[in-house]
C-alpha cells in the first residue's frame, strides 16, 4: 500500500510565507513526478507546481516567482515553499505522486491567507 501525507498548512497574513511538505511511503520506488494541486471552494482543482525526478519544474503562471517546488528523492519527499502569499492563494493543497502508471493523492492541507 502507498500512503501520501501532507503537512504545513495553516493561517497566514498576506505577504507571509509558508512551507508545505509531502512524504510518500509504502511499496513505491523510483517516483517520477511529484506535484502540488490546490482547490478553492467553488473552483476546479488546478495544478500549482510539478517537479520531475530529474529536477525539471513547472508552475502555474499565478505563482511564478513566489512559489518554489523541490524534492528529496532519497526520502520521497516534495516541498512547496510559498512566499508573498496572497488571499487568492487560499485553498486546500493536495500532493500528488506519480509512479509508473499510477497516481497517489494525499488528504490535503488547508492554506488560508487572510488579514
Amino acid at each position: 500500500q502507498v500512503q501520501v501525507v501532507e503537512s504545513g498548512g495553516g493561517l497566514v497574513q498576506p505577504g507571509g510565507s509558508l512551507t508545505l511538505s509531502c512524504v510518500t511511503s509504502g511499496n513505491v520506488f523510483s517516483i517520477n513526478a511529484m506535484g502540488w494541486y490546490r482547490q478553492a471552494p467553488g473552483k476546479q482543482r488546478e495544478l500549482v507546481a510539478v517537479t520531475t525526478r530529474g529536477g525539471r519544474t513547472n508552475y502555474i503562471d499565478s505563482v511564478k516567482g513566489r512559489f518554489t517546488i523541490s524534492r528529496d528523492n532519497a526520502r520521497n519527499t516534495v516541498y512547496l515553499q510559498m512566499n508573498s502569499l496572497k488571499p487568492e492563494d487560499t485553498a486546500v493543497y493536495y500532493c500528488n505522486t506519480n509512479h509508473s502508471i499510477y497516481n497517489y493523492w494525499g488528504q490535503g492541507t488547508q492554506v488560508t491567507v487572510s488579514s
